[in-house]
C-alpha cells in the first residue's frame, strides 16, 4: 500500500476515533444528566455499541498506519514528536480501557434499575463521575496527538 492510501486510512480512523469519542461523550453525558432512566438505558447501550463498532477498530488501525507511514517517510523513531505522540496514545488508551468497562457497567446498572422500576443506584453515579473524569485526559491527549502529527515539532 502506498503512503497516501495509508495516510487516508489513518485520517479516517483518527476522525472516527475522535468523533465517536466526542459524540458518545456528549450523548452519554446529556442522557446521564437528564436522569431519564429510559433515555439513559438506550443511550448507554448505543455508546457501548459505538465503542465496539467504531472506536475499537480505530484504536487498532491508528498505530498500524502511523508506524507504517513513519517507516515509509523515513522518520526516526527517536524523534521527540513521535515518541511523545506514542506516549500520549498509551495514556489515552489507559483512560479509554476503564471508560469502556465503566460504560458497560453503567448500562447494566441502568438497565437493571429500569427492569425493577427502581432509581439508579449510587454506584451508577460514582461510575459516571469516573467516566467523566477519565474522558478529559483522553480528549486532551488526542488533541495533543493531532498537534504533534501535524506540526512535528523538534522537541528533543
Amino acid at each position: 500500500m502506498d503512503y497516501l492510501w495509508l495516510k487516508y486510512i489513518h485520517i479516517i480512523s483518527a476522525t472516527l476515533l475522535f468523533g465517536t469519542g466526542l459524540g458518545t461523550a456528549f450523548h452519554g453525558w446529556f442522557a446521564h444528566t437528564s436522569r431519564n432512566l429510559n433515555a439513559i438505558v438506550v443511550v448507554s447501550r448505543n455508546v457501548v455499541w459505538a465503542d465496539w463498532l467504531f472506536t475499537a477498530p480505530a484504536v487498532i488501525v491508528q498505530p498500524l498506519t502511523g508506524v507504517a507511514m513513519a517507516l515509509m517517510a523515513g522518520f526516526p523513531f527517536t524523534s521527540g514528536w513521535l515518541i511523545l505522540s506514542l506516549v500520549l496514545y498509551v495514556i489515552v488508551g489507559g483512560c479509554w480501557l476503564p471508560v469502556v468497562w465503566l460504560q458497560i457497567r453503567m448500562h447494566q446498572l441502568a438497565r437493571g434499575a429500569l427492569e425493577i422500576n427502581r432509581p439508579l443506584p449510587d454506584l451508577y453515579f460514582r461510575y459516571s463521575r469516573y467516566w467523566f473524569i477519565l474522558g478529559w485526559p483522553a480528549f486532551l491527549g488526542v488533541l495533543g496527538i493531532f498537534y504533534l502529527m501535524i506540526f512535528k515539532p523538534d522537541l528533543f
